[in-house]
């Protein structure tokens, strides 16, 4: 499936806690990230948390901190 990709959508959110090595922790930013209100898991659609699913595990590139 296709999800909707843009800065702050919910799989671009996914990918990015992917990517820093963070904890899965299903959230968006409807208006971009950090920009107006974040939306959390328990705000958030099933087709939303499963595009948030799909970023944060399809996402195999992982910030090198060293």
């Amino acid at each position: 499936m296709d999800y909707e990709e843009y800065h702050g959508s919910p799989k671009d959110r996914g990918s990015a806690d992917a990517y820093y090595s963070r904890p899965y922790n299903p959230h968006y930013w409807p208006e971009g990230s950090y920009k107006g209100d974040m939306i959390p898991l328990k705000d958030m659609s099933a087709e939303e948390i499963a595009a948030y699913t799909n970023g944060f595990t399809t996402t195999t590139d992982r910030k090198n901190w060293y």
